[in-house]
């Protein structure tokens, strides 16, 4: 009797319990837009290594490019060829066809601008999607892109490397400063004529200030020379924010943190691994690590300073920044 039950019982424990293995041992497919950047391969490169078991497969790439920025037209080809012969990537032919084989879309495209329009078609198809840097071109493109995500309930983020670099993301999990008083970072910050004059490259050390102040800038000055720029915010508690950008001579990525129990600085980068482990565990939980509103803020902050330039150094309120770009959505 009992012979012949449990082999029932197996087969019912099987069927019940099966669904719940594979969705455990189930790997997400990913999908990359724009094939015009060292990220895609770096990326590729991390996730797909089957020694990490991430739980994660970047499956299919769109090659995307932009003609007039010569960085990207002059990349596309290798990084593409790359994908397809080192890491067996299918290469499509739409964006609309890469959402159709993955589970998650990495917009990686070097060029801001393109992003809204690549991003429609993945947030109609209901995919997760990261963007990299910059999240777009203009401000009202950042705002346009979070409000379809929004109203088609899509989790979607975008984030530079440098927000978890070693020291910063110490301070943060230790408090080893205590309340942060104030920030003053500096990165490399080349121009590139298409982009407001801090998206291209000074994103990413705007990037590290926000990470360490948080929300609540409310004005930002600036000042310009040939070979740097210095931007000056001021948070609604009275704290004061600096970023740096350098165009000549030792270039690197850095930050000084001042609180009221004590002064770190942060000269390290962390590389890739960080941000691509935040990255695959967005991927895996649909919970988005950065929230919207920072981001946001980090393009009005810089889009406040390209107004400041054109005003001499004036004082430019983020609020009325904010404002105006919507309005043009």
């Amino acid at each position: 009797m009992n012979r012949k039950i449990l082999p029932t019982v197996s087969v019912i424990l099987f069927i019940v319990l099966s669904p719940a293995l594979q969705a455990e041992n189930r790997v997400l497919r990913l999908g990359m837009i724009g094939l015009d950047t060292s990220h895609v391969t770096a990326f590729t490169k991390f996730i797909n290594d089957p020694a990490k078991n991430h739980g994660c497969k970047v499956v299919a790439g769109y090659p995307g490019g932009s003609p007039d920025v010569s960085s990207s037209a002059s990349r596309v080809k290798g990084f593409t060829q790359t994908l397809r012969d080192k890491y067996s990537v299918e290469i499509v032919d739409t964006i609309e066809e890469l959402c159709r084989k993955v589970d998650g879309v990495l917009l990686e495209s070097v060029d801001g601008r393109p992003h809204l329009k690549q991003a429609i078609p993945v947030i109609k198809a209901g995919k997760p999607l990261f963007i990299d840097k910059p999240m777009a071109g203009n401000l009202t493109d950042v705002l346009e892109i979070f409000r379809l995500a929004r109203e088609n309930n899509v989790p979607c983020w975008s984030s530079s490397s440098l927000r978890y670099a070693p020291a910063i993301v110490e301070m943060k999990e230790k408090g080893t400063v205590g309340q942060v008083l104030s920030c003053d970072v500096f990165s490399p910050c080349s121009l590139e004529e298409h982009h407001p004059d801090l998206y291209w490259y000074g994103v990413h050390g705007v990037e590290m200030l926000f990470a360490v102040m948080g929300t609540g800038c409310q004005t930002v000055r600036r000042v310009q020379t040939k070979d740097q720029e210095f931007v000056v915010g001021l948070w609604k508690d009275g704290r004061i924010g600096t970023y740096r950008g350098l165009r000549t001579g030792k270039r690197g990525y850095g930050a000084t943190i001042l609180g009221a129990k004590g002064i770190v600085q942060s000269d390290k980068y962390g590389g890739y691994e960080p941000l691509v482990n935040e990255i695959i565990t967005f991927f895996k939980t649909g919970k988005i690590p950065v929230p919207q509103e920072e981001t946001i803020e980090i393009f009005a902050f810089m889009s406040a300073a390209d107004e400041s330039k054109d005003k001499g150094g004036a004082a430019v309120s983020l609020a009325e920044v904010i404002e105006k770009a919507k309005k043009k959505q």
